[in-house]
C-alpha cells in the first residue's frame, strides 16, 4: 500500500517487526511469478536482509532478463520454470504441498490468479478455517501496531467466517511477535446493538462467541464505532468502559467494501505502511501491491516470517 511522501522513522513499528524477522532463521519462500522489477526486488532485498529463501517461480529467461537489467543478483537463487502466471501459481502450490517452501509470496500476477490456485478444492492449500487477510498497519499517529480484517478477502462474510477472521487475525498477532491477547474491536457505525445495523447484531454474538469459548486468545468488544474503538477520550465522551474502547489492536470491518476503505484512508490521509498477508491456508501468503513501498513490502515478508517461524517451532515432532 502506497505511502508516498512519508519518510523512514527510526526507530518506527516496521523497523522493529523487520529486526525481529532479521534475528530468526529465513523461510523458504515461494515467490510466484516475478516477473516486473517491483515484486523481483522485493523478494531480493528481502533475501539479502535474511528474512526469506526465495524459490522464484515463473519464465526463468524472463526473470533472469529482468534481474540483468535492474542489476540484482539472483544467482543463488531457485528457479522453477513456469510458461505463464496461471501456471506458475500451480507450481508454486505444488511446491508448497512438496514441503519446498514455508511461505507464498505473490509476484507480478494477479491476486484473483494467485488465489484461485490457493483456494482450489482440489489441490489448494485450504484448510478447516476460512481464508481471509489481515493488513499490518504501521500508523505514525498511533501507539499501537493495528491489524485490519478483513479488507481483501471476504466480501461479505457472514457470521461463521467473521469467527474464522478474526480468529486468523488473534493467531497471527499472538504468534508473530506482536504481544499477546490482543484487543479486538469489531466495528460497526455505532456502539450500540440494533436491529436496523446487523453488523451491530453479529458484533454482540461475536463477543458472546468469544465468552463461550468458541473464538480464543484475545479480548473482544463490540459494536464499537472506529472513533471510540482507537480514542480514549472518544471512549470516554459516549461512557464506553472496557479493556478494548479507545485501545483496540485489531480492527474488524463489517465487510471488505468498509475495510478496503478504511485501510486505504490509513494510508493516504495518515500516512501508515500497510504490509498484507493472507492467513487460514496451509502456509501464509504474503501478498503485496504494486503501489507498496519497498518498507511495507519488506515488512509483509517480516510479517509472514515471523508467523511461518512460529508454526515451525509449535509444529510436532514426529519420531523417525
Amino acid at each position: 500500500m502506497s505511502t508516498e511522501g512519508r519518510q523512514t522513522q527510526s526507530p518506527s513499528k516496521y523497523d522493529r517487526l523487520i529486526a525481529a524477522a532479521k534475528a530468526v532463521p529465513p523461510v523458504p519462500t515461494v515467490v510466484v511469478h516475478p516477473c516486473d522489477e517491483t515484486s523481483l526486488r522485493g523478494a531480493v532485498e528481502s533475501a539479502e536482509a535474511g528474512i526469506i529463501r526465495p524459490i522464484l517461480v515463473g519464465p526463468a529467461s524472463k526473470i533472469g532478463d529482468l534481474a540483468r537489467r535492474c542489476g540484482l543478483d539472483i544467482s543463488g537463487f531457485e528457479i522453477v520454470n513456469a510458461a505463464h502466471s496461471e501456471e506458475a501459481a500451480a507450481k508454486g502450490v505444488e511446491l508448497i504441498h512438496a514441503a519446498k517452501g514455508e511461505m507464498l509470496m505473490k509476484g507480478s500476477l494477479h491476486t484473483d490468479e494467485l488465489m484461485r490456485a490457493v483456494t482450489a478444492k482440489v489441490g489448494g492449500l485450504r484448510t478447516e478455517r476460512r481464508i481471509s487477510h489481515v493488513f499490518v498497519m504501521d500508523v505514525p499517529a498511533y501507539a499501537e501496531t493495528l491489524l485490519v480484517t478483513d479488507a481483501a478477502i471476504n466480501i461479505f462474510p457472514d457470521l461463521d467466517a467473521k469467527r474464522d477472521i478474526i480468529q486468523n487475525a488473534i493467531d497471527l498477532y499472538n504468534e508473530a511477535g506482536f504481544g499477546k491477547t490482543p484487543r479486538v474491536a469489531i466495528l460497526s457505525a455505532v456502539e450500540t446493538v440494533t436491529s436496523k445495523i446487523p453488523s451491530t447484531i453479529e458484533a454482540a454474538a461475536l463477543c458472546k462467541m468469544a465468552d463461550r469459548g468458541q473464538i480464543t486468545g484475545g479480548v473482544l468488544d463490540g459494536p464499537l464505532a472506529f472513533d471510540n474503538a482507537i480514542d480514549p477520550e472518544a471512549a470516554r465522551i459516549k461512557g464506553i468502559k472496557s479493556e478494548v474502547a479507545g485501545r483496540a489492536q485489531i480492527l474488524v470491518v463489517p465487510d471488505l467494501e468498509s475495510g478496503n476503505m478504511l485501510a486505504k484512508n490509513l494510508a493516504y490521509f495518515a500516512k501508515a505502511d500497510g504490509a498484507g498477508i493472507v492467513l487460514g491456508a496451509r502456509v501464509p501468503v504474503v501478498l503485496t501491491s504494486r503501489a507498496d513501498s519497498p518498507r511495507a513490502r519488506m515488512a509483509s515478508c517480516a510479517v509472514a516470517s515471523l508467523y511461518a517461524n512460529a508454526r515451525r517451532q509449535h509444529a510436532p515432532t514426529v519420531a523417525a
